[in-house]
């Protein structure tokens, strides 16, 4: 397969003297027929239109490295990670076939990478070290009302035993008082009970040696399904279940505890367990699991080299009720966070000074009037500022949010999105918010070209943003793909049309920033494959790469290899023939994309000291805005045209 390189020249003379023999040689009824699409691939090959709009290669994958793209991250390697788990593909679900693949855009090669545990929907973010935390995934597919076959809920199980806890495998049958029968569907451990002493007191308020014990029941929860089908097993009242298999004092302090178990549709549910990608062994490690189940969870980084895990479906298809957990990359154990709400993937950029703002971008799941304010959430003293005033607050759900760079100046863009769960409704809308002010408000932004929801939004090297893809309606419904891409300008406060791509993204797709100064784009799950919507969609394996036009300028400035490794508040030297044209250094935290959700670029404007034959760059000192972690650094010249990046590990 050829590497996807910018050529210009070779266009020129293959595409563009290809194109004019033909139209020379063509009298006028041929060129009445002459095809618009032929005439377009010619006009888009020109070097006026590669320098002005930039260009689209599509690279298909080998058949047997193809997938399901659900996620996508930029490794320290240059490689990066796709993992589709099983892929919105309930029969690889059901087969425990799921994917990973690790592409290598330099060479254009693939590799497959085994893969654990069902990872879709999972939440993702890379450590100081460079390794990627993976956390969260599938334990079981929605159900839609009408193809329930049994009825299910969830089922709490209690322990009045204050000195051992005990695990109840999958398949753990529970019975209720009038014989109904229901069955765990996960594996699930209940802890021991909390046993206290409260001291009794005698006449005049003196205290007897012996004290009375109290115990309170711990509880688990698990999902079970009726063991009869259709409306047998429905049930509408609270019950007590005994435990099928339990004997002596275990039948009377282990139990089951009920509501409503019905044929309602049935959400999907997440997993607890958490895993390393390591990208040096390229494997797949597992770590400490975390205490909630999550499907559909953010990951963000905290300034400490920790990080928070927040939202996401549990293990009964429920939105996770503000339960977050913090990750120690150390002691590779989780712990309880502050508690707060959110909606799935919710957008959290990490602020200077340790604070997070949330921008408001989610990808859905939850009520339409809980969590959805935007807002900076102080995680030391759990306490949640709203930032009012951005418009069309009711239509983010699959709207794209970035950090706009550099990150110095602290103002986050809101891009596009659409109502809530499977309207219709969608918007043009932009808005800014400068989170340096004392009282942040959003500003109404430019609009994007026409209504969009899972827009890709890619920080560039010359601090502009990338925006591509998209649709109209939810999920590409009624063939509402747009091909159209833009580039927004912070200065102008404008955008600029960009070469469309060739290839319709919406729901599950990703775009990383690559070091070379590319862009690729990956994924997209139609529901529909017709205007129609008559033809089930087919999900989208290609991957399409964008050039930008810097690309097809003259020349570059080029940095030589030099120091792998930077303490913030320290410099780095890099020799460089380019030194005199070298304007701007920027150091930009690699992409870990799903849902349109990349919380983790970001790009950090660099004091830049030029010498003879070399420039040296200096990293902040402040970990807040510059978290631990490896970065690419790249340098621009005055035309903004970027040199291709150095990897460089901050510490």
């Amino acid at each position: 397969m050829r590497a996807l390189r910018p050529n210009p020249a070779r266009r020129k003379t293959l595409l563009g003297a290809t194109a004019v023999a033909m139209v020379a040689g063509l009298n006028a009824p041929a060129l009445i027929d002459f095809s618009r699409s032929r005439y377009h691939e010619f006009k888009i090959n020109q070097p006026e239109y590669l320098a002005r709009y930039g260009h689209w290669d599509v690279a298909d994958m080998p058949e047997r490295f193809q997938l399901n793209s659900i996620h996508a991250t930029l490794l320290p390697t240059g490689k990066v990670l796709l993992i589709a788990g099983s892929g919105n593909n309930i029969r690889l679900f059901k087969g425990g076939a799921f994917k990973s693949t690790l592409w290598d855009p330099v060479r254009n090669t693939f590799k497959k990478i085994a893969t654990p545990k069902d990872l879709f929907c999972s939440g993702h973010t890379q450590l100081p070290d460079g390794r990627l935390l993976i956390a969260g995934g599938t334990a079981r597919y929605e159900v839609l009302r009408g193809d329930v076959k049994r009825a299910g809920g969830a089922m709490l199980i209690k322990n009045e035993d204050p000195d051992k806890a005990r695990v109840f495998p999958k398949g753990t049958l529970f019975r209720s008082p009038d014989g109904k029968e229901y069955v765990s569907q996960l594996t699930v451990r209940v802890p021991r009970a909390k046993k206290t002493k409260k001291k009794r007191h005698g006449t005049g308020g003196k205290s007897h040696k012996k004290a009375k014990a109290i115990v309170a029941a711990s509880e688990a929860r698990v999902y079970v399904e009726a063991t009869a089908p259709g409306r047998k097993g429905i049930t509408h009242t609270s019950e007590q279940y005994q435990i099928k298999g339990l004997t002596g004092e275990d039948r009377h302090n282990f139990y089951g505890m009920a509501n409503k178990l019905g044929l309602d549709k049935k959400d999907f549910q997440g997993i607890r367990e958490a895993y390393v990608f390591d990208p040096f062994t390229e494997k797949y490690l597992r770590t400490d699991s975390m205490r909630e189940a999550r499907w559909y969870p953010t990951l963000v980084g905290l300034a400490d080299g920790r990080v928070l895990a927040v939202s996401g479906l549990d293990d009964i298809g429920q939105v996770v009720p503000g339960k977050n957990e913090i990750y120690d990359p150390v002691k590779r154990t989780w712990s309880t966070g502050p508690h707060r709400y959110f909606p799935t993937y919710p957008s959290l950029f990490p602020l200077q000074g340790g604070k997070l703002f949330y921008s408001g971008s989610n990808a859905g799941y939850g009520p339409a009037d809980q969590g959805r304010a935007p807002g900076v959430w102080d995680l030391r003293h759990n306490t949640f500022r709203p930032v009012p005033g951005l418009p069309d607050p009711d239509v983010l759900e699959t709207s794209s949010s970035v950090l706009l760079p550099p990150a110095q100046d602290q103002k986050v863009m809101v891009l596009g999105g659409g109502g809530v769960g499977e309207s219709t409704r969608s918007t043009a809308r932009t808005a800014i918010v400068d989170l340096t002010s004392r009282h942040p408000v959003y500003r109404r932004g430019p609009d994007l070209p026409e209504k969009t929801r899972y827009l890709n939004s890619v920080i560039m090297p010359d601090d502009t943003v990338f925006t591509t893809g998209g649709s109209r309606d939810y999920r590409g419904r009624g063939a509402s793909d747009i091909l159209r891409a833009q580039i927004y300008h912070p200065r102008s406060h404008s955008f600029a049309p960009a070469a469309a791509p060739t290839v319709g993204r919406d729901y599950h797709t990703e775009a990383l920033l690559l070091p070379d100064g590319r862009v690729a784009v990956f994924g997209s799950d139609p529901l529909f494959g017709d205007k129609d919507n008559t033809q089930p969609g087919t999900f989208e394996q290609r991957v399409e790469v964008y050039t930008p036009p810097s690309l097809y300028r003259r020349s570059r400035p080029r940095l030589q290899d030099g120091i792998r490794q930077v303490h913030r508040g320290e410099t780095a030297t890099y020799a460089t023939a380019d030194a005199a044209r070298i304007r701007t250094a920027r150091l930009i935290h690699p992409g870990s994309a799903t849902h349109v959700t990349d919380v983790d670029q970001r790009s950090i404007a660099l004091d830049i000291r030029r010498g003879r034959r070399s420039v040296t760059v200096t990293v902040p000192k402040d970990p807040t805005l510059v978290p631990s972690g490896w970065y690419m650094l790249f340098v621009t010249d005055r035309h903004g045209t970027p040199s291709k990046a150095v990897w460089i590990h901050v510490r």
